[in-house]
């Protein structure tokens, strides 16, 4: 980490890497049961999205959820997660596959991300 670090992001960076899942907002909270607000997850995820550390990603479901980024770091961060992501519907599990999304654009658009969701059920729900 490229900022202080504090018990709030360790506890979170911690959360992240036991998951090894994708998780919102929302599921740290429930985690973290009132050791800190909510202010501070939202401060601490979006720091973390800044250094490179997550990537936040827009779920079908309008939830945010933040995933450990693999070899990244801020100047290629933006650029290295055009891959599906899915949630399974029963469980709420959100991971990142390993496919990655291509797309030819008609000339004259530039692509900055590309976002890809597959909704269903996971391997332990299934």
């Amino acid at each position: 980490m490229k900022r202080r670090n504090t018990p709030a992001k360790s506890t979170i960076l911690t959360l992240l890497k036991d998951a090894g899942t994708a998780l919102s907002q929302d599921m740290i909270e429930d985690k973290v049961k009132g050791e800190m607000d909510r202010v501070t997850i939202y401060r601490v995820l979006n720091s973390f999205c800044e250094d490179g550390i997550t990537h936040r990603i827009l779920a079908d479901n309008g939830k945010y959820y933040f995933a450990l980024c693999l070899n990244c770091g801020e100047d290629k961060h933006e650029h290295n997660h055009n891959h599906f992501h899915f949630r399974c519907t029963k469980c709420e599990k959100v991971e990142c596959l390993d496919e990655e999304v291509t797309l030819t654009l008609p000339q004259g658009y530039i692509k900055q991300t590309i976002s890809s969701w597959v909704t269903g059920y996971c391997n332990n729900c299934s």
